[in-house]
């Protein structure tokens, strides 16, 4: 079940406040703080421990037992150890499989540049290599200024190339064998609700306003029973935070302060959206813009438009940025009452080869945010009813400039915009009539191969050069009947 978290800085009142200038509260989460890291660790080493088969039972007892505390405790240590090992494992394997599709790139980058430079050394060793129709693949060039010739920067680069794979390679084996670490906080507390105890939580006990939180037996002497602190609410514009069910506590120190997190079951919100057979607003994700278009019921294409962004700004601004944009997606929803289709898209792959690739375009990906972006879309649009749908982008740009950018007179993104929509609702874009019998389509394949094929058609189209051709073009036929048969 899906479960939503609200942080805030521990409040300090000043009544609460001792001499010292701290509330015996922040007192209590220190000293606390220090009992939970012991335990803690002593679980992270016993959970990768992997002869030892993990009891959770008796290994509760274990830990009430020896650092004096009760059981609902005791199953915040074992759950924030189980969470803390589980992560490290999968961030292990994912940070494997980075480094093995980055030795994958550099391993092919150093194959073409090995046989591009052994091409063209085989080029010069003939006796009459001027006057060969071929020409070189990579001709001898050299620098005015430097005196150095281009052959000289290529075997600079694939002598770096072969340290940078050595030392992949090296890391890879070194990684895979070596043992598991994980980081564990020294300020950290996390205590596990139940919904089926008072207020949600049997340790922590919060009325709205003031904290009630038990003191664990070792710490009985120096601070009583409970701990109480006036922590105050949760105001958000749109509050989800149930008065009952469970709420689970976490405590942690950040920039020098305590910060108080719940985490709970959200109550539900009314569904401002309707089916997707009613409509829908595409959108198409680009660094610079976000194009939008709605799609009412028929496939029709009934409004749309563009959000500007700015490249380059810091990670505050740019969530700020996001937000705005966002924002601006649910008016649109909730005015139109249609959820909101986009794109699937995973750029582990392009960014593994980034290395390989220009800096401009290793510039262009890593500020462009595409995760980030539908992160934060997917939680401010589950708090105003509005559903999200992802659908697989496969030539949703060149669907969009071939059938709509001309007709409707619009950009490639708002294009694209409308048949990623338009693939939300299921709706079917099939290559014209003429185009298909050129191309020699199969029909009964799926639609994409047809556009696989009218994909390969424009690489090797001298008519479309760059995307501004595609709106000279009023009828495809000629042009696939003439590349047909040449």
């Amino acid at each position: 079940m899906t479960t939503l978290t609200y942080c805030k800085g521990l409040p300090t009142p000043e009544a609460e406040l001792n001499p010292a200038g701290y509330t015996e509260f922040e007192c209590f989460l220190t000293a606390f703080s220090g009992v939970f890291y012991r335990a803690t660790i002593e679980t992270v080493n016993h959970l990768l421990n992997r002869e030892i088969k993990f009891n959770k039972s008796s290994w509760n007892t274990h830990i009430q037992q020896t650092y004096g505390i009760n059981k609902r405790q005791a199953n915040g240590v074992i759950a924030l150890s189980s969470g803390k090992v589980d992560s490290a494992d999968k961030a292990r394997t994912r940070y494997l499989s980075q480094l093995a599709s980055r030795l994958k790139s550099a391993a092919s980058w150093l194959k073409k540049a090995q046989r591009k430079l052994l091409l063209a050394q085989k080029f010069y060793a003939k006796r009459h290599w001027q006057h060969s129709s071929s020409g070189c693949n990579f001709p001898l060039a050299s620098d005015r200024k430097t005196r150095k010739t281009n052959w000289y920067h290529l075997k600079f680069a694939i002598h770096n190339k072969k340290r940078y794979i050595y030392k992949l390679t090296q890391t890879l084996a070194h990684l895979k064998v070596a043992p598991l670490r994980v980081k564990v906080n020294k300020r950290e507390l996390f205590i596990v609700g139940s919904k089926d105890e008072s207020y949600g939580n049997q340790t922590c006990q919060w009325d709205g306003n003031n904290l009630k939180f038990r003191v664990p037996n070792c710490l009985e002497a120096k601070f009583g029973k409970y701990v109480t602190s006036a922590i105050g609410n949760f105001d958000r514009n749109l509050n989800r935070l149930p008065s009952v069910g469970a709420k689970t506590w976490h405590f942690y120190r950040q920039d020098n302060r305590w910060v108080v997190a719940v985490q709970f079951t959200p109550l539900p919100v009314k569904q401002v959206s309707r089916s997707l057979e009613y409509g829908c607003i595409g959108i198409d994700l680009n660094p610079s813009s976000i194009g939008w278009a709605y799609i009412d019921g028929q496939g029709n294409l009934r409004s749309r438009g563009k959000i500007a962004l700015q490249m380059g700004l810091p990670r505050g601004k740019q969530d700020a940025q996001i937000v705005g944009a966002i924002l601006q997606l649910a008016q649109l929803a909730t005015a139109f009452a249609c959820p909101i289709v986009g794109e699937s898209l995973d750029f582990t792959g392009k960014k593994s080869q980034l290395r390989e690739k220009g800096r401009k375009y290793a510039r262009m990906l890593s500020n462009w945010t595409y995760s980030r972006f539908y992160q934060l879309l997917e939680s401010i649009l589950s708090n105003r009813g509005i559903s999200l749908f992802t659908r697989n982008p496969a030539y949703t740009s060149l669907i969009g400039l071939v059938k709509y950018a001309r007709i409707y007179g619009l950009s490639s993104d708002i294009s694209a915009a409308i048949a990623i929509a338009r693939r939300g609702m299921n709706g079917s874009e099939r290559l014209p009539r003429p185009v298909s019998a050129y191309l020699g389509v199969n029909p009964r394949k799926h639609v994409w191969g047809a556009w696989y094929q009218f994909n390969m058609f424009i690489g090797r189209c001298s008519v479309v050069n760059r995307r501004h051709d595609y709106y000279g073009v009023s009828n495809w036929g000629p042009l696939v009947k003439a590349d047909v048969e040449q």
